[in-house]
């Protein structure tokens, strides 16, 4: 996801970060990763209403996370690629960061 402008990288991460820190929204993430599903699918899978499926999927369509295709009445969707490229480099710099020995700043 770009930040948006006058927005730093910092705070667009944070954003992604409460995107996907949501429970509903983290496991539709994870069924996506896996293949390519329609809002009926993900009901049925979350045990869900159509209501909040479509909300939860709108939020990851804005962030930039999913892509939609059109199948004749249905909509697939489908974690669009890299979309969580940026976010596992920083979680990735930041765990390799805290195995290693940092320096102390004076008081």
């Amino acid at each position: 996801m770009k930040p948006p402008a006058g927005t730093s990288a910092e705070e667009g991460t944070a954003e992604l970060l409460q995107v996907v820190a949501d429970p509903v929204r983290w496991r539709i993430l994870t069924l996506l990763a896996g293949e390519q599903l329609c809002t009926t699918h993900l009901q049925d899978l979350l045990g869900a209403k159509q209501t909040l499926v479509s909300h939860h999927l709108k939020v990851l369509r804005e962030a930039g996370l999913v892509d939609t295709e059109p199948c004749g009445r249905f909509t697939y969707y489908r974690l669009r690629p890299g979309a969580l490229d940026g976010l596992a480099e920083v979680v990735a710099g930041m765990a390799a960061a805290s195995r290693g020995d940092v320096d102390r700043r004076a008081c």
